[in-house]
């Protein structure tokens, strides 16, 4: 499980001077916060070290070179992961008719939908990273799929518009800026037509 960092998620102000020592957490908070921004090729010590108003003296205190630190960031993001799949168990005590508008409001959230794009492109070329990224999927389909169920729907409905519903979502990340972001009313009119009785 990674660590929970004391500078907040992936969106937090990680460009300011920071004081006193900085930790483990610190850095990869900040590298997160960077890839989000520009991607993981923007990742790099100086920019790191001038973000965080130290010398490189003090990377090399904590990692022995940038890979270290990659490694240490996608521990940290694998734990933050863990945290949205309990947060998925906790979903399941909201009543079924207002679950999948819980879920979708969730993804429609400005922190939530640009840190998952950057975490699915970085999954590209980090095995640890595209096995979470699975998992999570996985955990996501299935909570929707079993409120289908629970809906009234048989298997292979509740299947079937559980992927709708879940292959729309990824689409939203992927696609948001290129096509129009949906709104509240119009997550809701989409929830009614893939729950609609035939």
């Amino acid at each position: 499980m990674g660590r929970k960092s004391r500078t907040g998620g992936p969106e937090a102000d990680a460009a300011a001077p920071q004081s006193g020592r900085l930790g483990v957490d610190d850095w990869t908070t900040a590298a997160l916060a960077l890839l989000v921004e520009d991607g993981v090729a923007a990742v790099k010590i100086s920019t790191l070290c001038a973000r965080l108003g130290v010398t490189k003296g003090s990377f090399y205190w904590h990692f022995a070179d940038l890979r270290s630190l990659i490694a240490a960031t996608a521990d940290h993001w694998c734990g933050r992961q863990n945290d949205a799949v309990r947060g998925l168990d906790d979903l399941e005590s909201v009543p079924v008719d207002e679950r999948l508008g819980v879920m979708s409001r969730m993804l429609l959230a400005e922190g939530s939908w640009t840190v998952e794009r950057a975490i699915r492109d970085w999954a590209r070329t980090n095995e640890q990273i595209a096995e979470s990224v699975r998992v999570l999927d996985r955990r996501i389909f299935d909570v929707v799929e079993a409120t289908m169920r629970e809906l009234g729907f048989d298997e292979q409905d509740a299947r079937l518009r559980a992927g709708v519903m879940v292959y729309a979502g990824v689409g939203f990340i992927h696609a948001r800026g290129n096509l129009p972001a949906p709104e509240g009313a119009d997550i809701d009119r989409l929830i009614a037509m893939v729950t609609a009785r035939p």
